[in-house]
């Protein structure tokens, strides 16, 4: 049941509609002016209003502008009714926030049916803005999981940060999570509603990286067959990150740095630039000021890009957190009732982490399935040590065994893969040129075993 205010100078109408809205189970608050009305809506608060237009004194649009002003009252439908010569002051009442009008004469149908969308549409708004209002505190907690002063301090750095409409360069070695630093600033920036895009910028080969960033008209190039907005105006309002920036090719940092300065974007084959209005988040594993040294990286996309930088530290910096990772990977693989020893966990603090909290995880994702029971301990990680070496400062020499002539050819593929990520402690460049492949046919491979 709703509370419905009435405002009409028409007795008649009154009475028949409020018959006809009390039969339907709503409640019916009358007035014969706009003056009365007012008051009636400022002491009762309907859940809507119906209002006619041609009232003398205080007419429906003012009722309309003046229900706009009352407190917490801008969710409140009004439907303004309406004769047929007046239609275009019910066209410009709706213009100034009216939900719909009513043409007089109406059926008791058309009455019921309007009133219960006004009202089903004030419910469906109430439960977006909760649900609105529940995500948005769920995205205030950010993802770093520790325990440490170091990365607190990091953490700290994030929230600074985050609001601040700014460009952020996010450095650290490969598996520290500055995909998880990039996502936090975007959930904690006032952009937190609007699409968080990803772009790798090592994985995408050289050739299509330009239509996929900037897009393309139809027709571009051979096979461009409908047009494609690209990455950068996928991320529309919200956070574009580009991850591995320093993979960006030589002939589209220009493009990219014009981009940033003038918040143009140029589709491939387009005759006009395109408005964008999107934050980057950047990231890498390489030192880009060696880069811009070596003239591998230009200088002005650099400074672009650090307006703000956030180093991200290696696992073995701040060992105090292993154990709560651990805990968490445990819980997040489905070991909710396994128990890790105090001794295994002390071991795993003082291992080196050369891939950091990525290789944490893939530790602890194998020590689970391939465990015994439900204590984790120090003879579950010598087993595994000794059957499928995790990356550790003596583990090289063991990893660079022959292989055994039984694997078939893609179990040699996959293990020759697995060992070179292992060696390179998970840097994918490093990897791919020890195996002599691209790198972005070392990630498909990667992809397909499920590494």
């Amino acid at each position: 049941m709703a509370r419905i205010l009435l405002i009409d100078d028409d007795h008649s109408l009154r009475e028949v509609v409020g018959f006809v809205l009390t039969e339907a189970g709503h409640e019916v608050l009358s007035a014969g002016d706009g003056q009365e009305g007012l008051r009636l809506f400022g002491v009762e608060q309907p859940d809507l209003v119906l209002t006619d237009i041609r009232m003398p004194g205080i007419d429906g649009m003012e009722v309309l502008r003046r229900v706009r002003e009352f407190p917490a009252a801008s969710t409140v439908p009004v439907v303004v009714l309406t004769a047929f010569g007046t239609v275009e002051q019910a066209v410009a009442a709706m213009k100034a926030g009216a939900f719909t009008y009513l043409l007089k004469p109406f059926d008791r149908d058309e009455l019921r049916l309007t009133v219960e969308q006004a009202l089903r549409t004030r419910a469906l708004e109430a439960d977006n803005r909760e649900l609105r209002r529940l995500l948005r505190e769920r995205s205030s907690e950010l993802p770093l999981v520790h325990v440490s002063p170091l990365m607190a301090e990091l953490e700290a750095r994030i929230r600074q940060v985050a609001p601040a409409d700014v460009t952020v360069l996010v450095s650290g070695e490969s598996g520290t999570g500055k995909e998880l630093v990039a996502r936090a600033l975007h959930d904690l920036s006032p952009r937190w509603d609007r699409p968080f895009v990803t772009v790798d910028c090592g994985a995408i080969p050289a050739d299509l990286m330009e239509s996929e960033l900037f897009g393309h008209e139809r027709g571009a190039f051979t096979g461009a067959h409908s047009a494609a907005p690209g990455r950068i105006r996928g991320a529309e309002g919200g956070t574009l990150f580009l991850d591995e920036i320093g993979e960006l090719p030589a002939a589209l940092q220009p493009k990219l740095l014009r981009v940033l300065e003038s918040r143009l974007v140029d589709p491939v084959g387009g005759s006009r630039p395109v408005p964008v209005d999107f934050r980057l988040v950047a990231a890498t594993n390489r030192d880009l000021t060696a880069a811009v040294a070596d003239g591998r990286f230009r200088a002005d996309l650099y400074y672009r890009l650090e307006v703000v930088r956030l180093e991200v530290p290696p696992l073995r910096a701040h060992p105090e957190d292993v154990p709560i990772l651990w805990e968490h990977f445990t819980r997040l693989h489905g070991g909710e009732k396994v128990r890790t020893t105090a001794d295994l966990l002390r071991r795993l603090q003082v291992r080196p982490w050369p891939g950091n909290v990525r290789e944490l995880k893939n530790l602890n994702q194998r020590l689970l399935v391939l465990r015994r029971g439900d204590v984790l301990d120090e003879e579950d990680l010598d087993r595994l040590d000794g059957a499928a070496p995790v990356s550790t400062a003596g583990s090289e020499a063991q990893t660079a065994g022959m292989l055994p002539d039984t694997l078939s050819l893609p179990e040699l593929e996959k293990e020759r893969i697995r060992r070179a990520m292992v060696r390179h402690g998970g840097n994918k460049s490093r990897a791919a040129a020890d195996l002599g492949v691209p790198r972005h046919v070392l990630l498909y491979r990667l992809r397909k075993y499920g590494l």
